[in-house]
């Protein structure tokens, strides 16, 4: 586990000011890949990568994830064990992590395994698609629902009304590919962690770190600098912070 210092480091990182400072993670196969075609969850990653997973969600506020990803993995989006809430609790930050869960339309499992653990508060980011029916069906799973655009979800007030109203200053977000997609056009990701692994899916559907409408031209593109690089075995650990964001948002239709 990582030293109180370095969690402290990363603490210190702030996003601008109104909403938080936010860094993704994502454990990739050596072609991009985040998981087969079909979406669903395949640990490929080794347990220094889900040791390094808690220790990124030990400095966060909240974890944010989309509905597929929630739906597909075995995901609580807690903080994990014992030894990581005591660590929250000495770094001054509550033992549990807010969690968020993102979908437009509002196609949340009941059944997924983050709604049996009622840890911390579950809030739900979707948009005005959403039938009323099926909004009061998302009330009843969550503590919170809140609207972020009328047809796309707009992450740039939905970041900013996490940072008002729940006090999220460092959200970290675990995918899909689409909402990394979503983020990193709309120029709202600060730090970016790749865990390389050692395999290749393959799979011209399956999901890569940033999906969705992408770039209409390379000098579009967000530009990323190399902060840190660590081989443990076989795999790659890499740290980049985002040093040209984009502004034009491609935003998530699910």
């Amino acid at each position: 586990m990582e030293s109180i210092q370095t969690a402290r480091q990363r603490l210190a990182s702030r996003g601008p000011a109104g909403r938080p400072f936010v860094y993704l993670n994502a454990a990739m196969t050596a072609d991009g890949k985040l998981a087969p075609a079909d979406r669903r969850f395949v640990a490929f990653g080794s347990q220094r990568d889900q040791d390094h997973l808690h220790e990124l969600r030990t400095t966060a506020d909240a974890v944010m994830a989309g509905a597929r990803t929630v739906d597909l993995a075995p995901a609580t989006m807690g903080p994990g064990g014992a030894q990581y809430r005591r660590r929250r609790l000495q770094l001054g930050l509550a033992e549990f992590n807010l969690r968020v869960i993102v979908s437009g339309s509002g196609t949340v499992n009941p059944a997924a395994a983050i709604f049996q653990l009622r840890c911390s508060p579950i809030i739900i980011l979707t948009t005005g698609r959403v039938r009323p029916r099926q909004l009061g069906v998302l009330r009843g799973l969550a503590d919170e629902v809140k609207i972020c655009g009328d047809e796309q979800l707009d992450f740039s007030f939905a970041l900013q009304w996490l940072r008002q109203q729940w006090g999220v200053k460092r959200l970290l977000c675990e995918g899909g590919g689409e909402i990394n997609g979503a983020l990193v056009t709309a120029g709202l990701v600060d730090e970016i962690h790749v865990t390389l692994c050692p395999v290749i899916l393959g799979g011209r559907t399956a999901p890569t770190l940033a999906d969705g409408a992408g770039f209409a031209a390379l000098a579009d593109a967000a530009a990323l600098e190399l902060q840190s690089r660590r081989r443990v075995g076989d795999e790659m650990f890499l740290v980049y912070r985002v040093i040209a964001p984009a502004r034009q948002p491609v935003l998530p239709g699910r």
